[in-house]
């Protein structure tokens, strides 16, 4: 079977939709207060990786769910009218994921280029818990 459009093509045009921040402006990020990083990985590729410290472990198949008011899965904090700062393990679901919460009309959201493995990569802080925000 082949696909009309493959994940590449996806990716491109998510891409030339959405921000994308570098690290270096991640990390200056890190400490702001109106700023939440949301890693959308599996639970599995946390607990062996780690994460960006602070950040909110929100997994891909739950996103668009928690972020909308009148799911039942609702998570008030993407409702705080922070700036937020998507990433996965090579900025592909992350692309991906930004561009679809843009189309639902999030504001202020953007993603990680080259997602979690740059960030590790660039030996930048790691922390080696998922934040339990996700459990509230």
């Amino acid at each position: 079977m082949k696909l009309k459009i493959g994940y590449q093509a996806l990716i491109d045009a998510a891409m030339a939709q959405i921000e994308t921040i570098s690290l270096d402006q991640a990390q200056k990020l890190l400490s702001e207060p109106n700023t939440l990083f949301v890693d959308i990985r599996d639970i599995r590729e946390v607990e062996r990786e780690g994460m960006i410290p602070n950040a909110l472990h929100a997994p891909r198949g739950m996103l668009e769910f928690w972020v909308d008011p009148d799911s039942p899965y609702y998570k008030p904090i993407f409702g705080e009218g922070k700036r937020l700062v998507l990433y996965c393990a090579s900025a592909w679901r992350s692309a991906l994921a930004t561009e679809t919460l843009q189309k639902m009309g999030v504001p202020n959201i953007c993603h990680l280029e080259g997602g979690f493995h740059s960030w590790k990569k660039a030996e930048l802080p790691v922390s080696e818990k998922a934040s339990k925000l996700h459990k509230k």
